[in-house]
């Protein structure tokens, strides 16, 4: 069973997550948000688009969603594997995705390989990883929690899991080079509505 098949079956279908998969059916494709790449000349749209036959499913990229249907699996994170009354995951595994797998260590500033793609990015400095997240040991300016989840896109699309206030966000843009400040300016502003508001 392909990866794709696994997740349509075991996530996307009874998480109700209609609008995500690794390929473009042809009903998405008009609403397909183009990436777009900042120049001096401003934001310029690109043709970049994963390949739709790819020689194998990803576990670490290359799916398409909404902003809609991944504020749902946030939210089943945010549930320990369950939401709208349907168990996905284990309690225990969501726990175990969600604990620092870092010990003692501590992430750095990471320095841009590529520039075309991505600047440097210093959000994390001091953050820890998980098995399947990026977690801030402290709480933050935002309103953030320390000991919550969070992940990024190389488009400038980002989410965070709150678990102790019970708060998760979806900011999607379609934008590179990745850590755009602008881009990651309006995310904390974002974040701190949704935490005003909570």
């Amino acid at each position: 069973m392909t990866l794709g098949r696994y997740l349509q079956a075991n996530f996307f279908e009874p998480l109700a997550m209609p609008d995500t998969g690794f390929r473009i059916r042809d009903d998405q494709r008009e609403r397909l948000a183009k990436v777009h790449a900042r120049t001096p000349a401003g934001a310029v749209a690109t043709d970049l688009e994963i390949p739709q036959a790819p020689e194998f499913e990803m576990g670490g990229g290359g799916l398409y969603s909404t902003v809609g249907d991944y504020l749902r699996f946030a939210r089943m994170i945010m549930g320990d594997g369950v939401l709208d009354g349907v168990r996905v995951l284990a309690g225990p595994t969501v726990a175990v995705m969600s604990a620092n797998a870092m010990g003692g260590l501590r992430c750095r500033t990471l320095k841009s390989a590529v520039p075309g793609s991505t600047n440097d990015v210093d959000f994390l400095d001091g953050w820890q990883w998980g098995l399947s997240f990026l977690i801030n040991p402290d709480p933050l300016p935002t309103g953030r929690s320390a000991g919550s989840l969070a992940w990024a896109g190389l488009a400038n699309s980002y989410y965070w899991i709150d678990p102790k206030k019970r708060v998760a966000g979806v900011y999607a843009t379609q934008l590179l080079p990745f850590y755009d400040a602008d881009a990651v300016a309006l995310f904390g502003s974002f974040e701190s509505e949704v935490y005003a508001m909570a």
